[in-house]
């Protein structure tokens, strides 16, 4: 894992996160979520109706009990007051259907709605994480990373579907009772009511702790992910080198920490609950003892309905109050996910909020058709020529043709600011010409490409490339003018061709077989099971090194581009496989500006120029043969074990 990563300090949780999830929510499914809102309100009131009706029935027995105390025959009662029962049992049956039918539509509403919800805020993401600097993939973790897309998404996955309807369920039944409450008893509502700030004082208390916790277990179970990731990409290493015992010490560490915080987490948000239910249970009792001594002394009772306390009024009351104080329990309870959930949202707008990788770049990279006089047009089609459309100030616009000479006047630069590794770089490549780089590790040749194609914006200087300043030039059309072969090859999931035909997306079959056959790689891939169809998974862990490094080269070769980096191309393979990929990287670079990075002298020996670097620096320049007769660092390389590194 990425020490920069482990040892970032802990943020502390921003305010409005909540706000934000339910704007990007709202903004984007107003109709949907108002259909449900309006459901979820329906289905609610549905399943609070039942004690009012229970209140309208009550009234009823009492009115035949009275009745038949004064002499009135029980069928008699019951025929004089079955219609009107009979009519408030199907009003509250068709309460129940309405409640039902509400209830299905907003839950398969909501179910929709989440899950586009969470495709919508994965696509964001994702498209953000496009825009971002190299930089930024450099210093996070790529399990962390992957962590925002699971974890992280699954946690507003509960707060969207399960928290938030929750909250809004319950705080209209708290609403609409705490009016009914008050409908029936004043005096009874406001022993219930010092009861909920009883409750609501620990859920603060408890629930404040719980919160800070989930933030911390969030970002722990990122930085797990990332050491596992970590692990399983290098287990050759680990086996190689015996490092068994020191991987488990170091996942142990991380994986007690991530134990630690969530403990932390849950020991509060598990105690909660209980504590809550117990208070109202307490409550609940209280209500039944008091509310019975005041209708035995038949206290007078203050109410919005005029109504005496008695039993009518008494059993709903109970019935209120305890549905009163269970949905203050269920808001309590959902706290703790709301708290995780923000945890979540905060690492995925720490990414949505990420700076993007600035471009002021307006020249921009055009086909082109040269007449005979070497007049440049701009061509829809692709032509083989290449052209810089460069706008002007006074609404002019000039093209200038893509030779492929680059040029470095002076260039400082440093990762981090107030530490430059590069120090007054200057060269020239013209067009045709190959570069070599060499050096000790570290010494700045990867950084001087990464510049070039820039990966990273220098600190002084200028970098030209067909004498226009690169900061001018967009930075698509820049990358795109370029093929780069690296030493660690990434091969995507899909066919050989798919992989080759990363390249140039819109490259037919035709053309990514003659890039294969150019690259020495077209024979190879036709003894594969499936030819150009095979398709290749785990980043090609079927192929060697050497076939994957053509497949590489292939995909630069179909790109045609007039400017290529060969960035250690054949420094993690055998020496007769370096053969056959130093050929294809031959045809590759015939024509072209090309910059070469290589530890072995095989490929660099008939550069038109050597580049020596130390710390940073340039300390010697030449062909191969006048390196040599300088005898210096290079001589010394040379006739000394080969090894770049020492």
């Amino acid at each position: 894992m990425n020490k920069g990563f482990r040892g970032r300090p802990m943020k502390k949780a921003k305010k409005g996160t909540l706000g934000r999830v339910l704007k990007f929510l709202f903004s984007s499914y107003k109709l949907p979520l108002t259909v449900v809102l309006i459901c979820m309100i329906l289905s609610t009131i549905a399943q609070i109706c039942p004690g009012v009706f229970q209140q309208l029935i009550l009234e009823k027995v009492q009115l035949a009990l009275a009745d038949m105390k004064l002499g009135m025959s029980p069928s008699g009662a019951l025929e004089l007051y079955f219609d009107d029962i009979t009519v408030i049992c199907l009003t509250l049956l068709a309460v129940y259907v309405v409640g039902l039918i509400s209830s299905f539509i907003y839950n398969r509403t909501m179910a929709i709605t989440t899950q586009k919800f969470l495709d919508k805020l994965r696509n964001t993401m994702f498209g953000k994480m496009q825009k971002l600097p190299i930089k930024y993939f450099d210093t996070h973790s790529h399990g962390d990373i992957m962590s925002y897309y699971t974890n992280d998404i699954d946690t507003l996955r509960q707060l969207v579907s399960q928290s938030v309807p929750q909250l809004i369920m319950s705080a209209v039944t708290i609403i609409t009772v705490l009016v009914l409450m008050l409908y029936f008893s004043v005096w009874m509502t406001l022993i219930v009511i010092v009861g909920v700030f009883a409750m609501i004082i620990v859920t603060k208390v408890i629930g404040g702790g719980s919160a800070k916790y989930f933030v911390k277990q969030q970002k722990a179970l990122g930085k797990v992910e990332g050491y596992v990731e970590e692990m399983i990409h290098g287990q050759k290493v680990v086996k190689v080198f015996c490092h068994e015992e020191k991987s488990i010490q170091e996942f142990t560490a991380l994986n007690d920490k991530l134990c630690e915080d969530a403990t932390s987490a849950n020991k509060y948000a598990n105690i909660l609950m209980p504590i809550m239910n117990n208070i109202g249970h307490i409550l609940y009792a209280l209500i039944i003892f008091i509310g019975g001594v005041l209708v035995l002394a038949e206290v007078p009772n203050i109410s919005l309905s005029g109504k005496p306390l008695d039993i009518s009024t008494l059993i709903p009351f109970i019935g209120f109050s305890k549905s009163f104080t269970m949905n203050i329990s269920q808001v309590s309870q959902q706290f703790n996910a709301i708290a995780m959930a923000l945890a979540g949202a905060e690492r995925i707008f720490e990414v949505i909020d990420e700076e993007p990788e600035v471009d002021y770049g307006y020249v921009t990279l055009v086909n082109a058709t040269e007449d005979k006089q070497g007049n440049l047009t701009e061509s829809e089609k692709r032509t083989g020529i290449w052209a810089w459309k460069h706008p002007h100030g006074d609404g002019s616009v000039t093209y200038t043709k893509v030779r492929g000479d680059v040029r470095l006047n002076q260039v400082d630069f440093g990762y981090v600011e107030d530490k430059i590794v590069l120090h007054d770089i200057s060269l020239y490549a013209e067009p045709g010409q190959k570069i070599a780089f060499v050096g000790a590790t570290g010494a700045g040749k990867t950084t001087i490409t990464n510049l070039i194609n820039r990966f990273y914006d220098i600190a002084d200087g200028k970098i030209r490339y067909d004498g226009i300043n690169i900061n001018k030039i967009k930075k698509d059309d820049l990358r795109r003018s370029m093929g780069i072969v690296l030493q660690d090859v990434n091969l995507f999931t899909g066919t050989v061709m798919d992989n080759i035909r990363y390249g140039k997306l819109d490259a037919t079959d035709e053309e990514c077989i003659n890039a294969a056959k150019r690259a020495n790689a077209h024979s190879f891939i036709s003894m594969l099971p499936d030819g150009y169809n095979t398709v290749l998974s785990g980043d090609g862990s079927g192929l060697s090194q050497g076939q994957r490094q053509l497949i590489s080269i292939a995909r630069a070769a179909v790109a045609d581009p007039p400017v290529m980096i060969l960035d250690e191309a054949t420094s993690s393979i055998d020496t007769r496989t370096e053969a056959i990929v130093s050929a294809g990287m031959d045809a590759l670079m015939q024509g072209r500006t090309v910059f070469v990075i290589a530890h072995r002298l095989s490929t660099i020996k008939n550069s038109n120029v050597i580049m020596v670097l130390d710390h940073g620096r340039i300390i010697e320049r030449g062909s191969h043969e006048d390196l040599l007769a300088q005898k210096g660092k290079y001589y010394q390389l040379y006739t000394g074990s080969f090894d770049f590194d020492e």
